[in-house]
């Protein structure tokens, strides 16, 4: 099996937007979906951390997963991310994502849980085999806890020929050398933290599973390839305007402060859901002098 073309590219983690009452805004999210897409971008990627897929229900994750789907109509694929806290619940949110008609399916650990190699090796073989669609596995042991290891993801792609990538956010880029050692271009793989984008691509990733791209995804396709055509030298001047927004990214409240920034430019709401609240005070105060500089700094204005 060869490898899908969707990984190589900017696949936006798509945040999860809601109404005044709470409620999913299917309407803005299906909106959502086709301006990235029309962007540049390569793949959508719901129900990620970004999307705040812990505080949905199994029916809300397959209520978007169909808006997605419909959205999109085959333009490009919706590769949603499978995270539960049973081994059970993932597998079967991994077969429904495939009769819905999802393009591939990003695998996580499960929610609240980890352990040992024996157990978390279990838990994503058994959702890894639930489909044939393809893979990428996400590795983040900042948010997750459990650190798959390049090894660990070598043993992996041995087994099962459509894990087909792996979106490394450890945020040690020589994990993209480690994992080359082992398995060569056997697995594409991609960048998780938006502030490391460069340096990645740089140590042979070759997409980025992006945040801030829910605010600026013309500017985020933009950098992607200046880095991947010209490296640092080429994105510099773009990526030294973007890395205050970047690291945004990579901090506790990173979804508060993504949609805030979705909101500031006029492409979404900061609106979340609890136990998550939008920012206030002195937080609140911090984050928009880092948005106001941006969007006042912005290129060529």
């Amino acid at each position: 099996m060869s490898n899908a073309s969707f990984w190589r590219g900017v696949l936006p983690a798509i945040t999860t937007p809601f109404a005044a009452d709470g409620q999913i805004d299917h309407a803005f999210l299906a909106e959502h979906a086709r301006t990235l897409i029309d962007a540049g971008c390569t793949a959508i990627v719901p129900l990620g951390s970004l999307g705040e897929a812990a505080t949905l229900s199994f029916e809300d994750k397959i209520a978007i997963l169909k808006t997605l789907v419909k959205a999109l109509d085959g333009r490009a694929p919706v590769v949603p991310g499978i995270a539960a806290l049973s081994t059970d619940e993932a597998v079967r949110l991994a077969k429904a994502a495939k009769e819905i008609g999802c393009g591939g399916l990003m695998v996580l650990p499960p929610y609240v849980y980890s352990t040992d190699w024996r157990e978390m090796g279990a838990h994503v073989r058994a959702v890894i085999a639930a489909t044939h669609l393809p893979v990428i596995l996400y590795n983040n042991p900042v948010a997750y806890k459990t650190d798959f290891s390049p090894a660990q993801i070598a043993e992996l792609a041995s087994e099962f020929a459509n894990l087909q990538a792996v979106k490394e956010s450890s945020a040690d880029v020589r994990r993209f050398a480690a994992i080359q050692e082992l398995v060569g271009g056997r697995l594409e793989l991609l960048v998780g933290m938006d502030d490391a984008i460069v340096e990645g691509l740089a140590m042979g990733a070759v997409g980025w599973i992006a945040g801030l791209v829910n605010a600026y995804p013309k500017e985020s396709v933009k950098l992607f390839e200046l880095a991947r055509d010209g490296g640092y030298p080429a994105a510099k001047e773009l990526y030294d305007w973007f890395l205050p927004l970047l690291r945004l990214d990579t901090v506790p409240k990173f979804v508060q402060l993504i949609k805030l920034v979705q909101e500031k430019v006029g492409l979404g709401s900061e609106r979340v859901r609890a136990p998550r609240l939008v920012l206030e005070g002195d937080e609140r105060e911090a984050a928009l002098k880092v948005i106001d500089r941006a969007i006042a700094a912005y290129p060529g204005r």
